[in-house]
């Protein structure tokens, strides 16, 4: 079998690469990415006879699809605002593919995906990905479903690379169209900072308010669990608290819009200038606490009984007491490990469903989780009846 990792020069996709080094059956494991030095020196870091590189652009479609072609799966890590071009690459290639956002640019290349027998996957790593299959893993023990809240705490710093300082930008944009809750068969549209919740997550994490983000959970979710007549998703998260009291005070002042200043005589959006000085500082590469904690709890009933189940996940501490995962590796190999398990499994013909295939309809979770707990990530579950 051989994979092609989309932009695995980029912190988070190298974990990914690592994985299928460590875990993996592929006979061949090919780096592409636009920055051609440092996916060289991913491929020097991973030190394996498998591992080569390959410079790929993937605004040019139609030479980007020749290179991945041949590829059992093309494993894309590139950023949300290439993820319409990347998966017309894949599509195009007649590859299987996964990637980290599933913010729905995918969707457009369904019919080409079935037209070559193959199967998309958007949005696989810790969220979305982990999240649908922890939600599918309780609600799958209930009769009917009432409520599902997914929530996640992810600690890492607020520009440690470009496209991190995109996603946020992206997630709390005021316009963003893609920010809903699901209610009584209806997806609601909110606003940055909407119906805040408090979220008790595992040490050394702690309480947390979090808020509404655009995650393609709410959608998948509520497709997946139609049939238990589940009446209301919301879908929530937080980043450390410098990240979100940042966060907070440019959308006070309108600056998230990303209005147009003057620049000597040029015009430049005050909100991209913020986000080249966050990448370039040090405050902006840094934070107090690292790593990634899941929390998702189900509300429904079994047999006539009213029962609310929690799942949420744990990792290797950040704090250098186990090699691997020591400051930000303790983030990038959370978010990067699932979608190198996502890979394997589709690379192996295991899902049967052709097009685009989301997360619930492609995975079993427990076999997911059997994937991560060897890489020391476990799920911990607690059932009470109201």
């Amino acid at each position: 079998m051989k994979v092609f990792c989309l932009g695995a020069a980029g912190k988070i996709s190298r974990e990914s690469v690592l994985d299928l080094v460590q875990h993996s059956s592929f006979e061949k494991i090919t780096i592409g990415d636009y920055n051609l030095e440092e996916a060289k020196k991913v491929a020097e870091w991973l030190n394996d006879d498998r591992v080569d590189v390959v410079h790929i652009d993937v605004t040019k479609v139609d030479e980007a699809a020749e290179i991945m072609k041949g590829y059992d799966v093309v494993m894309d890590g590139t950023q949300i605002t290439l993820n319409g071009k990347s998966t017309e690459c894949i599509a195009k290639a007649g590859c299987h593919g996964v990637n980290l956002n599933g913010f729905g640019e995918e969707n457009q290349w369904n019919d080409l995906f079935v037209e070559k027998g193959k199967t998309c996957v958007p949005g696989f790593g810790m969220t979305p990905g982990t999240t649908q299959m922890m939600a599918m893993h309780l609600a799958n023990q209930l009769d009917e479903v009432d409520e599902v809240y997914v929530s996640h705490g992810s600690f890492r710093p607020i520009a440690f690379s470009k496209s991190i300082t995109e996603t946020t930008t992206y997630e709390y944009d005021p316009a963003l169209e893609s920010r809903v809750v699901f209610e009584n068969g209806e997806f609601i549209q909110v606003p940055p900072f909407a119906r805040p919740r408090e979220v008790k997550l595992p040490e050394p994490y702690g309480m947390t308010t979090q808020y509404i983000i655009p995650h393609s959970e709410t959608v998948t979710l509520a497709e997946a669990l139609k049939d238990k007549n589940v009446k209301l998703i919301e879908v929530r998260g937080t980043w450390p608290k410098q990240n979100m009291n940042l966060v907070r005070g440019l959308y006070d002042y309108g600056i998230l819009k990303n209005p147009e200043i003057e620049v000597n005589g040029k015009k430049v959006g005050l909100m991209t200038l913020i986000g080249d000085y966050l990448v370039e500082s040090e405050e902006g590469k840094n934070t107090e606490l690292f790593g990634y904690s899941l929390h998702i709890e189900v509300v429904g009933t079994k047999d006539g009984v009213k029962k609310r189940g929690i799942i949420y996940h744990t990792h290797p501490a950040s704090d250098g007491s186990v090699e691997g995962w020591e400051g930000l590796r303790s983030y990038t190999r959370n978010v990067g490990i699932p979608l190198a398990i996502a890979a394997e499994i589709l690379a192996k013909g295991e899902v049967e469903k052709k097009g685009i295939v989301i997360p619930e309809y492609a995975f079993k979770p427990e076999e997911i989780f059997e994937e991560l707990e060897k890489r020391e990530i476990y799920m911990h579950e607690e059932w009470t009846e109201l």
